[in-house]
């Protein structure tokens, strides 16, 4: 019987900023854009209603993960923001657990918009988490990322 591929049941995403590893996370949510549309009825036309497009909007992404040693990477990045902001070119890889690539995105402009750190409350001990939040100007082709 032939192998079929993996379904990628157990996924990573390794986040990078203009060729800067960030690490690997084990949660995006996010990756969205939704075109608005106008509605324009035309007179004797009964048949439909025209949908125009009229622009293009991207949601902000959420990664997740425990905290690792990666972190001071992602602490680095949005403490440089202090010395002028700069919008890089960031790429998202999916990776199944042997590291093979299952889909990547790249993305324009990012900038981050919120870093959320561990709860540390020794009452309810879990794993400390963290969240980091980004926006983007779009898609692009993520080779060139």
């Amino acid at each position: 019987m032939p192998t079929q591929p993996d379904p990628a049941s157990t996924v990573f995403f390794r986040l990078t900023i203009d060729g800067q590893d960030l690490g690997l996370f084990n949660g995006c949510d996010g990756l969205a854009s939704e075109v608005e549309v106008e509605r324009r009825q035309e007179g004797g036309n009964n048949g439909f209603v025209w949908q125009l497009p009229t622009r293009v909007t991207f949601s902000a992404i959420r990664l997740t993960r425990p905290l690792t040693a990666d972190t001071a990477k992602v602490a680095a990045w949005i403490s440089s923001l202090a010395t002028g902001i700069t919008r890089p070119t960031a790429q998202i890889a999916a990776l199944r657990a042997n590291g093979s690539v299952v889909a990547q995105w790249g993305l324009v402009e990012v900038l981050p918009v919120r870093w959320t750190g561990p709860t540390l409350d020794p009452v309810n001990p879990a794993v400390a988490t963290e969240t980091l939040e980004i926006a983007h100007h779009g898609f692009t082709d993520a080779g060139g990322a």
